[in-house]
C-alpha cells in the first residue's frame, strides 16, 4: 500500500507542477492577483506531494519491502540502517525522486522568504519552477519509477554497491544536488527577468542570496565527494577529472562567475546580459550533469544508470530547457538597456576578468569532458582525455585568477588605482617571493609550478588580510576603533574575504601534497618495517574479521617517529556478498601537517600482502580550506540585506516610475 501512496502523490505532485507552471504566468501578464498567488499555494502543495512520496520510498526501504523493484535492486536486509536509508537516493530512481524533493523545497522556500518580490516576478519564478519540476516528475514516472511493484517478491534484495555503503557518500548526494538544483532558482529569476524585460540592482540583489547558497553547497557537495575518492577507492588521490566529477564542478565555476557578476549589476547596473547568461548557463551544467551520469554514455564509480531510453529523454529535456532559454535570451536580450560605464582598471573590471577567465575555464573542461564522447559517437573512436590535458588548460587560467582575486577587492568602483594597489600589496609580494625563494633553497629540486603555487598561496592569503585590515583600519588607530568598524561592516565584506582565504588553503593543500607526497608500493610481512616520509610502519600482520554485511582482511600497521609511541592504522580489504564485491578501505591518520594514508591488498600466499603507504603532507588544507570556503559563503548570506532584498517603499516608488529598460531593451 505505501508503494501506491507514493505513486499517488507523485501523480498529484506533476499535476499541482503543471498548473503551477501555466497559471501564474497568465496571472502575470494579465496582473490578476488571485492567479499569482496560486503559485504559492502550489509550490506548498508540490512540496507536500513530494515529501510523501519520498517519505513513502524511505519506509520501503526501512522495512525492507522486497515487493518494490526499487528497494530489491538497492537493498539488502542485512544491509545497516544508515545504508538502507541512505540507499534511497543511492540509486537512479531514488536520486530523481531526491532531487525532485530539493526542487520543491526551493519552490517552497522561493513562496515562503519570497515576500519582498514584487507579485509578478515571484509569480513568474514560481511558474518557471513548476515546468522544471514537471520535466524531472514526467521523466520519474514515465521511465525511472520508484514505485514499480516486483510479483512475485524475492525473500531479499540484491544490495547497495558496496562503493556507495560509506558516510561520505551518505551526504555527498544531498549537498550536490542542493547545490545543483539551488541553480534552479537563479536560473527562474533569469527567465523571469527576460519576459518582464527589467534587470535591475534590487534584481540582482535578491538573486545573490540563492546563488549564493548553491555555490556554498556545491562547494561542500564536491568537496565530500573528493575526500570519498580519497579514503574510500584507495587509490591515494583526491581528485581525479572523471567526467563526473567535473560535471559537478563546472556548474561551481559558472556559479562562482554568476555571484561575482550579480555584484556588478547590484553595485554598478552593469553586465545585466552577461549575468543573466551565466544564470541559464550555470542551470544547464547541472542539467548536463544530469544527463551525464544517468544517459548512459559514462562509466564512472559516480554514474547511477545505464539506460539509454533514459538519457534520449534527459536529452529531449536538455534541449527543451537549454534551447527555449537562449531562444528567449537571444529574442530579450538586445532590448535589455545597458547600466554604467567603468574604467578597464576598476572594480568592475577585475571582476569581468575574474568571469571571462572562469568562463575560459569552464569551457576548457567541458570541451576535455564532451570530446571523447561525441568523437565515440560520431567515428567509432575511442579515445581518454586525462589529468594531463585538464591540468595544461586549467592551470594557466587558475594562475591569474588568483592573482586578481587578490588585486580586485583594492580597487574602486568606476576607476581604479593599480599603482596604489600594487603598493598596498607590496607586503604580500614581499611575502611570496620569501616564501618561495626559502622553499627553493631548502628543495632546489622543487618544481617550478609547486613554487608558483606557494607563492599564489602567500599571495592571497596575505593580500586577502591586508584588504580586511584596510576595511577595519587594523594598527591605524585604537583597538576598539577597529573593533567597531569589524562590527558595522557588512557580512557580505567579511564572507569574501573568508571564502578568499579558503581558497588559499586549498591551493596549500593542492600544491604541497602533490609536491612532497612519499610512497612505499610492495610486498611486506609480519614484523618488517619501512620508512616513509619520516615515519616508521611497522606491519604487525593481518586477519580476517567479519561486518555486519562483508568479511574483511583487516591489516595492523603501526606507524611512528624516532621511537616514539605511535599510532595504529587498520585498513581493510572488504568482501561483499550481495552484492558480490571487493572493496578497499584505507586507514588515514589525518593531521594538520600531513596524512599517514596506508592499504593493504591480496596476499601473495606466503605470508606477504601488497600494500601502499603514503606520506602526504598538508592535504587535509583541500579539504579545510572547501569548508573555510563553505563558512565564508553562509556568512555572506546572513547579511541580513541579501537575505530582505529592496525594501518594499523602493519597490512601490520605483514601480510608480515607467522602466523604460523593457521598452528599449
Amino acid at each position: 500500500m505505501v508503494a501506491e501512496i507514493g505513486q499517488f502523490v507523485l501523480i498529484l505532485a506533476l499535476i499541482t507542477a503543471i498548473f503551477q507552471g501555466v497559471f501564474p504566468l497568465f496571472g502575470a501578464a494579465r496582473s490578476s492577483q488571485p492567479m499569482m498567488r496560486f503559485a504559492n499555494n502550489a509550490a506548498f502543495v508540490q512540496f507536500l506531494a513530494i515529501t510523501g512520496a519520498f517519505i513513502c520510498l524511505t519506509i520501503g526501504y526501512v522495512t525492507s519491502d522486497f515487493s518494490i523493484l526499487n528497494v530489491t535492486n538497492n537493498s539488502h536486509s542485512l544491509k545497516p540502517m544508515l545504508y538502507k536509508i541512505s540507499g534511497v537516493w543511492g540509486n537512479h530512481e531514488g536520486s530523481l525522486l531526491l532531487w525532485s524533493w530539493i526542487l520543491a523545497l526551493f519552490g517552497l522556500a522561493v513562496a515562503v522568504f519570497g515576500r519582498n518580490l514584487p507579485d509578478s516576478l515571484k509569480a513568474r519564478v514560481l511558474a518557471v519552477q513548476g515546468m522544471i519540476g514537471v520535466g524531472f516528475l514526467m521523466f520519474i514516472l514515465f521511465t525511472s519509477n520508484p514505485f514499480e511493484r516486483i510479483d512475485p517478491a524475492p525473500l531479499d534484495g540484491s544490495g547497495l554497491n558496496p562503493l556507495l555503503q560509506d558516510p561520505g557518500l551518505a551526504f555527498h548526494p544531498p549537498f550536490l544536488y542542493l547545490g545543483y538544483v539551488g541553480l534552479s532558482v537563479t536560473f527562474s529569476f533569469a527567465i523571469a527577468a527576460l519576459i518582464e524585460g527589467r534587470v535591475d540592482p534590487a534584481w540582482a540583489r535578491w538573486v545573490r542570496p540563492w546563488t549564493l547558497a548553491a555555490w556554498g553547497f556545491l562547494t561542500i557537495g564536491i568537496a565530500l565527494g573528493s575526500w570519498w575518492a580519497y579514503y574510500e577507492l584507495g587509490w591515494g588521490g583526491w581528485w581525479f577529472w572523471d567526467p563526473v566529477e567535473n560535471a559537478a564542478f563546472m556548474p561551481w565555476l559558472a556559479a562562482t562567475a554568476l555571484l561575482h557578476s550579480a555584484i556588478v549589476v547590484e553595485k554598478r547596473d552593469a553586465l545585466k546580459n552577461w549575468t543573466i547568461l551565466l544564470a541559464i548557463v550555470a542551470f544547464s551544467l547541472s542539467l548536463l550533469g544530469t544527463f551525464l551520469v544517468r544517459s548512459g554514455v559514462l562509466n564512472s564509480v559516480h554514474a547511477f544508470a545505464s539506460d539509454p531510453a533514459r538519457g534520449v529523454f534527459i536529452l529531449i529535456f536538455l534541449i527543451f530547457v537549454i534551447g527555449g532559454s537562449l531562444l528567449l535570451y537571444g529574442i530579450r536580450a538586445p532590448m535589455m538597456k545597458g547600466g554604467g560605464l567603468f574604467a578597464p582598471i576598476s572594480r568592475e573590471g577585475a571582476l569581468v576578468l575574474n568571469n571571462l577567465l572562469l568562463s575560459t575555464a569552464t569551457a576548457t573542461i567541458l570541451l576535455g569532458t564532451l570530446y571523447p564522447i561525441f568523437l565515440d559517437a560520431f567515428t567509432g573512436a575511442k579515445v581518454s582525455v586525462g589529468p594531463p590535458y585538464f591540468e595544461a588548460t586549467f592551470l594557466p587560467l587558475a594562475i591569474p585568477l588568483v592573482i586578481a582575486m587578490a588585486v580586485g577587492p583594492f580597487l574602486a568602483w568606476k576607476r581604479g588605482d593599480l599603482a596604489g594597489v600594487i603598493s598596498r600589496l607590496t607586503f604580500a609580494l614581499l611575502l611570496s617571493f620569501l616564501l618561495v625563494g626559502f622553499i627553493w633553497w631548502q628543495q632546489t629540486a622543487t618544481p617550478v609550478m609547486s613554487l608558483v603555487g606557494l607563492g599564489l598561496f602567500a599571495w592571497l592569503l596575505v593580500g586577502s588580510l591586508l584588504e580586511w585590515s584596510e576595511r577595519v583600519k587594523l594598527f591605524r588607530g585604537p583597538l576598539l576603533s577597529s573593533w567597531r568598524r569589524t562590527k558595522q561592516l557588512p557580512r557580505s565584506a567579511h564572507g569574501m574575504t573568508v571564502a578568499h582565504i579558503g581558497v588559499a588553503l586549498v591551493i596549500l593543500g593542492i600544491t604541497a601534497s602533490e609536491t612532497w607526497q612519499t610512497e612505499h608500493l610492495g610486498v611486506m610481512r609480519p614484523g618488517e618495517t619501512v620508512s616513509v616520509g619520516g615515519y616508521d610502519f611497522r606491519f604487525d600482520g593481518a586477519e580476517t574479521v567479519a561486518g555486519p554485511n562483508y568479511e574483511a582482511v583487516r591489516g595492523t600497521f603501526l606507524a611512528s617517529t624516532n621511537g616514539g609511541k605511535g599510532v595504529y592504522l587498520f585498513p581493510e580489504q572488504r568482501q561483499y556478498s550481495t552484492p558480490p564485491m571487493e572493496t578497499t578501505e584505507a586507514a588515514i591518520r589525518p593531521m594538520l601537517s600531513a596524512d599517514l594514508y596506508t592499504v593493504i591488498g591480496e596476499t601473495d600466499g606466503t605470508g606477504g600482502y601488497a600494500v601502499r603507504i603514503y606520506h602526504k603532507p598538508f592535504i587535509s588544507w583541500i579539504w579545510i580550506g572547501s569548508f573555510v570556503m563553505f563558512l565564508g559563503g553562509a556568512l555572506s548570506l546572513s547579511d541580513r540585506r541579501l537575505r530582505l532584498g529592496a525594501p518594499r517603499r523602493a519597490r512601490r516608488q520605483k514601480a510608480a516610475t515607467p522602466d523604460l529598460s523593457g521598452a528599449k531593451g
